[in-house]
């Protein structure tokens, strides 16, 4: 980060301090601290970061397979979020698009509990 060691030395010296603090010690090794950041990496859609903490994980004793399957989970969980974000009304999206609406009188104007949002559609 050498612009912001340059601009913001405080901000880029706390950011350091802070991966320090977590990727040092603790009750996880640094393999897993890393392939939990490979994993959080790709959900985060930062390819430098997946390689950065790809490179660290096999320096500290990742596999090639280990990475993998780390990136496999991230997939997973980014899968199954796609899959359920529909059921954040305690009803499948899905159903209530599709369920069987009554025409709306000629001129009358939609209520906002049925217009569903804020955008009027």
């Amino acid at each position: 980060m050498p612009f912001m060691d340059e601009i913001l030395p405080e901000t880029a010296e706390a950011f350091g301090k802070l991966r320090s603090s977590i990727f040092e010690g603790g009750e996880l090794d640094r393999k897993t601290k890393e392939l939990i950041a490979v994993a959080s990496s790709v959900l985060m859609r930062c390819q430098y970061c997946v390689d950065v903490h790809s490179q660290r994980a096999v320096a500290n004793g990742a596999s090639k397979k280990e990475v993998a399957e780390a990136i496999a989970v991230a997939m997973f969980i980014a899968g199954g979020s796609q899959l359920n974000w529909a059921n954040n009304y305690g009803e499948n999206v899905y159903d209530i698009i599709f369920k069987e609406k009554k025409p709306l009188e000629s001129g009358k104007e939609k209520s906002d509990e049925e217009k569903g949002c804020c955008c009027g559609k």
